[in-house]
């Protein structure tokens, strides 16, 4: 148990670091790039294959890490975040906007690929460490992880902004590249190889064959975080720059503290949620109850735009309130993930619930756009409501879904041989 800690403590010691450089190179490509008279739908569309990696790298990185283990898939993604740190400084002004939009995606391609495998490999060492029955235990360091990720995210927003007027867009991505590096060799040296490999080895052909009941989940996911970003990618940083007036500096402001907001509240969420002894049953209806009332506060702040309200005042009170319930919802998701997995699948199961996760950001940037396009900020949030619609049905066919996977199992283990 305590070299299980151990581990887990480097494992998510690496992942902070690896965090707060993802957010710091956000802000530093959405600042570099508006200067260089970029649109917001432009920016926008150069984080598009940065999410859509992240679906294939969750998917295929679960796999890597159930059966070559954790370790290999955190360095994998810290080496390739300091690539990307790298091969982003030798960006050149002067080349033709379409060929620097073209790098720009490529590098963010490979950031993609490292955010996600350091994330599945950090999330899925929480398994590995609170095994057995210990919900409680298990649901309040999945918040802890999650909560201090955000947090760190938003932190990350402030120092890519700060380090770009300090000391310039490459020397900023060098700092940040060697810092990394650090970290990297850190890890390499602490970790042992074969934390987190199944004992079972799985065929790289089931790794989509799933649980029902995992399988709702993600799906849930999906819709779930679709709804975010179809209103927080393009609708909301154009609104508040085009039609609010206010500055880059206020709107990566805004959206930073936004994030960090909600990442302590997803650290808070634990003590929000009534358990249960199953450490499943209350959790369930929980994740149901803060979907709903999460569709109701997204119509409501549209229906308050559309009627004249003040629109400064209605985003940040609104979008308060939807980040709370958003942050709970989230909480709750990725505590059940790993309550409704078995630490010997752990992390393939972590790595199929992130592709859902990337799936739903990848639908959610490019419905955001076309949402905001046609209908306003007010359409946006419109489309959200009605994704988190559906990410509700999906959770309340959860809870029969895991009795039906619970009376499967114990059928299984009650046949003989089996």
């Amino acid at each position: 148990m305590g070299a299980d800690i151990r581990n887990y403590a480097v494992v998510t010691s690496a992942y902070w670091g690896f965090t707060l450089t993802d957010g710091a190179l956000r802000m530093l490509v959405l600042l570099h790039f508006h200067t260089l008279g970029y649109t917001p739908l432009e920016l926008a569309m150069l984080f598009l294959l940065y999410e859509f990696m992240g679906m294939v790298t969750n998917l295929v990185g679960g796999w890597i890490g159930s059966r070559f283990g954790l370790k290999l898939t955190l360095i994998s993604g810290l080496s390739l975040q300091v690539a990307a740190l790298v091969a982003l400084s030798v960006l050149d002004p002067a080349w033709p906007k379409l060929l620097s939009v073209a790098y720009v995606l490529l590098v963010q391609g490979v950031s993609g690929v490292a955010k996600d495998l350091s994330k599945m490999s950090s999330k899925s060492a929480i398994k590995l460490v609170v095994a057995g029955d210990q919900h409680s235990l298990l649901f309040k360091w999945v918040a802890l992880l999650t909560g201090s990720k955000n947090a760190l995210k938003g932190v990350g927003f402030f120092i890519g902004g700060f380090l770009l007027s300090a000391l310039g867009f490459a020397p900023a991505l060098w700092l940040m590249a060697v810092c990394l590096a650090v970290i990297l060799l850190a890890a390499a040296a602490m970790l042992p190889a074969e934390m987190g490999i199944a004992k079972a080895k799985t065929k790289f052909t089931q790794i989509l064959s799933k649980s029902r009941a995992i399988n709702l989940l993600s799906a849930a996911r999906v819709f779930l975080f679709g709804a975010r970003d179809v209103w927080f990618v393009v609708g909301l940083p154009v609104f508040l720059y085009d039609v609010l007036g206010w500055s880059f500096t206020e709107v990566g402001g805004f959206l930073a503290i936004w994030v960090i907001a909600y990442g302590f509240v997803q650290g808070f969420a634990p003590n929000l949620i009534k358990r249960s002894g199953d450490g499943r049953t209350s959790e369930i209806r929980a994740a149901q109850f803060w979907v709903f009332g999460l569709a109701v506060v997204t119509v409501l702040i549209a229906v308050a735009i559309r009627a004249g309200f003040d629109p400064a005042a209605t985003l940040i009170v609104g979008l308060g309130v939807f980040g709370f319930f958003f942050a709970v919802n989230s909480s709750v998701h990725s505590y059940l993930i790993l309550a409704l997995t078995s630490s010997d699948q752990v992390a393939l199961n972590v790595g199929f619930y992130y592709m859902a996760n990337a799936a739903g950001r990848l639908g959610g940037t490019l419905l955001s756009g076309l949402a905001y396009q046609f209908a306003g900020l007010a359409g946006c949030l419109m489309t959200a409501a009605a994704l988190l619609a559906v990410s509700g049905i999906f959770a309340v066919l959860l809870g029969p879904a895991v009795r039906e996977d619970e009376s499967a199992a114990h059928g299984e283990a009650l046949t003989p041989g089996g």
